[in-house]
């Protein structure tokens, strides 16, 4: 649970490296939220039957309106850390950060950096600093 909540800790840290279990249980506790506010939004309402073509929010009430906002500031806050925990797990298999911007690929990006993060840690030290796990590589043993 310590490792779901440091990269707010962590928030602008793009150096060093992080765990695979860091990386996946922070997403964890993102999907987690959009699931919360997803809930409340149709708690409150969700979508209703409004025709105004010029304003692309007037399918939702007002309350819908507000949690639209606040889950938009949230997500918009929690943006850096996403990108500083994605760097760091880039920077655990001894890839530099400028691979997020595969992401900027369509379908591939994405499926190649789904890749990199799946993929194991370089065991020991790397030029990104010492191994989270605390392993030490074969060579230097």
């Amino acid at each position: 649970m310590d490792l779901m909540f440091q990269p707010l800790r962590k928030y602008a840290d793009f150096t060093g490296r992080a765990r695979r279990m860091e990386f996946w249980l922070f997403w964890l506790f993102l999907i987690g939220i959009q699931i919360v506010f997803s809930i409340l939004i149709g708690m409150v309402g969700g979508p209703t039957a409004v025709a105004d073509p010029t304003d692309p929010f007037a399918v939702l009430n007002g309350p819908a309106k507000a949690l639209y906002g606040v889950f938009g500031l949230v997500m918009l806050g929690l943006l850096i850390p996403s990108l500083a925990v994605a760097m760091r797990r880039l920077h655990d298999t001894n890839r530099t950060g400028w691979w997020l911007a595969l992401g900027l690929i369509p379908f591939l990006g994405a499926l190649v950096l789904l890749i990199f993060y799946v993929l194991d840690g370089t065991p020991g030290p790397n030029k990104y600093g010492p191994d989270p796990k605390g392993r030490v590589s074969a060579a230097a043993a």
